[in-house]
């Protein structure tokens, strides 16, 4: 029923939308109450809304959580091997399979990271847990590799809607972020997901995790101005901050510090920081709450955004498991308030008050590090409920993305990818690729001859008309080139059949395909060499032929794939 019709799909979308909506708030209400526990703070107040924490347990508390997460990632190391896959990984290479442990040990180590303060949000756990049930529920219904990309997207949706009580945000950050496209086929299933997650996390807790925007002013056309430049300035700051993390990322690297005890270090450098300002710690729902629509000097909201992007690139890039989305709402709303102060001496008629640009603020940042300009918009559209102000977010939220794509290119997540060696730019599926191999196309049995036989012999073996192409291979059976079997009854050679040899008319020599090759790959060889067809070696230094393949079978089966993933697309199968 599940795999037939677009029915089944829906009822498993909303199944998974109420488990994740489950998970967000377990995981939300979890690290609340550690909060509380650690930090000793009242009941319901946020860790970074604090206005007191005593001095020893804001140094202490993140030094504590990184010796904890050490011993957690020193084990898990000796325990599980491999790298834990993301949604946006899952749904590039791995066709929508992620594993529901290591999904369940991310979501751990994020919560123990957010937990004792580290400067990181839940919002990597709360997509992570949720997208890796997604998966599991696809395995087990068996489902087709189009519609195990579309539950995850929908774990996804789900859990950015439970996270920001915001199902139009959810659906869009999946379509932009996690599936890559939006298609009628997916709306559905997506759009059911957000709304079950939002509504179960509303069942429990109500809406306790919002966001209070506070009040609004008028928009003129003179704003769109402003709106402009603020975007342009959170796109440069969205890349210092994507570069901060890595340059603390390459020194830990580089230094002589075990993995396992670097988040230890981190922690304590956190905890120095949050002896200057409690809100540097943990995502900073409670800072930004305090600092939306209160006054603020230029100068403390410039120490501000120094200190916690500093405290964020340094918890991430020494080992503290969490991401930069709420991070970079805080950031942006701080640097809106800054750019607030600045815009009545550059744009004369512009007439926002300082939380409209805060709110602008807030989504042309994490634009530039997260990305998904619709999800951006949408989310300032369900804060707020104003259109004009949506508007003024949709053109700084362009702005940002145009100037981070064309001058560095990669969000946070594509970047860090790159960082690993892996060419992805999005959440679209290029896994088919690297699954589509030389060994998978290949034929397995090539015409082979050795290169001390004659023309003569050859005519005789191979009649004109027989083939085009023989593989010649050396004494030692290592591959040596080919020979096109026209040439070989080329009238010029009649005479001298008996005498000539084959490795006078070789061609290609040194170009040669491996098995491990993808179609991409493949045919870069083959408008290099300016070939028909290639022999395929086994990639070890004795070089023995195992296959051919025509450049015509390549496009071809590379043509049909792409069909079908555009048909699976379109919603055609």
């Amino acid at each position: 029923m599940v795999r037939a019709g677009e029915l089944g799909l829906i009822v498993i979308a909303a199944a998974i939308g109420v488990l994740a909506g489950l998970a967000v708030t377990g995981m939300s209400l979890a690290a609340q109450g550690m909060h509380e526990l650690i930090f000793r703070l009242p009941d319901g107040e946020r860790l970074s809304g604090t206005e007191f924490i005593p001095s020893h347990i804001a140094l202490l508390a993140p030094i504590v959580g990184g010796a904890l997460l050490g011993v957690l990632l020193f084990a898990s190391a000796r325990w599980r091997k491999r790298v834990a896959v993301d949604p946006i990984e899952a749904n590039a290479l791995h066709g929508g399979r992620m594993s529901l442990t290591d999904s369940l040990l991310v979501a751990l180590q994020n919560l123990i990271s957010n937990g004792f303060g580290a400067s990181v949000g839940l919002e990597a756990g709360y997509t992570q847990i949720s997208s890796g049930i997604a998966s599991r529920v696809g395995l087990a219904f068996e489902m087709r590799r189009g519609d195990m990309r579309t539950l995850v997207g929908c774990g996804a949706a789900a859990a950015i809607a439970t996270a920001f009580n915001a199902p139009l945000t959810g659906a869009f950050y999946a379509f932009e972020l996690i599936i890559g496209t939006y298609s009628i086929a997916t709306l559905t299933p997506v759009v059911v997901a957000a709304l079950c997650g939002t509504f179960t996390a509303r069942l429990i807790v109500g809406r306790a995790f919002l966001i209070d925007v506070g009040s609004l002013g008028a928009v003129v056309d003179a704003d769109y101005a402003a709106a402009f430049g603020l975007g342009v300035v959170c796109a440069g700051f969205g890349i210092l901050v994507m570069q901060g993390v890595t340059l603390v990322e390459s020194l830990a690297r580089r230094s002589v510090v075990p993995p396992a005890l670097r988040p230890l270090i981190g922690g304590a450098a956190v905890g120095a920081l949050a002896l200057v300002s409690p809100q540097v710690l943990s995502a900073g729902h409670g800072a930004l709450h305090l600092n939306l629509d209160t006054a603020a000097a230029p100068a403390a909201l410039l120490a501000l955004i120094l200190l916690k992007s500093v405290a964020s690139a340094i918890s991430i890039g020494s080992g503290f498991r969490g991401g930069l989305f709420f991070a970079s709402l805080f950031l942006g709303a701080l640097i809106g308030k800054l750019y607030a102060a600045l815009a009545p001496f550059l744009f004369h008629t512009a007439t926002l008050t300082p939380v409209v640009y805060a709110i602008v603020g807030m989504s042309a940042l994490a634009v530039a590090i997260i990305g998904g300009p619709l999800t951006m918009t949408f989310l300032a559209l369900e804060l707020t409920g104003d259109f004009p102000i949506t508007v003024l977010v949709l053109v700084a939220v362009v702005a940002s993305s145009v100037t981070v794509r064309k001058t560095f290119g990669y969000s946070f997540a594509t970047w860090r990818f790159h960082l690993r060696g892996e060419n992805i730019r999005s959440a679209h599926d290029v896994g088919w690729i690297r699954t589509l191999t030389v060994g998978q196309m290949m034929r397995r049995d090539p015409r082979i001859v050795r290169d001390d036989t004659t023309v003569a012999m050859l005519r005789r073996k191979f009649p004109l008309g027989s083939g085009q192409r023989v593989v010649v291979v050396d004494q030692a059976e290592r591959y040596a080139g080919i020979v096109l079997i026209p040439e070989a009854f080329d009238a010029a050679l009649d005479q001298a059949a008996e005498a000539t040899r084959l490795d006078t008319l070789l061609h290609y020599r040194d170009q040669a395909l491996t098995p491990e090759m993808n179609a991409k790959e493949a045919m870069a060889v083959f408008d290099r060499t300016e070939s028909e067809a290639l022999a395929v070696v086994d990639g070890s230094a004795a070089k023995r032929v195992i296959g051919l393949l025509t450049e015509s079978h390549t496009l071809r089966r590379y043509s049909e794939e792409l069909d079908r993933r555009r048909r699976e697309v379109s919603g055609e199968i």
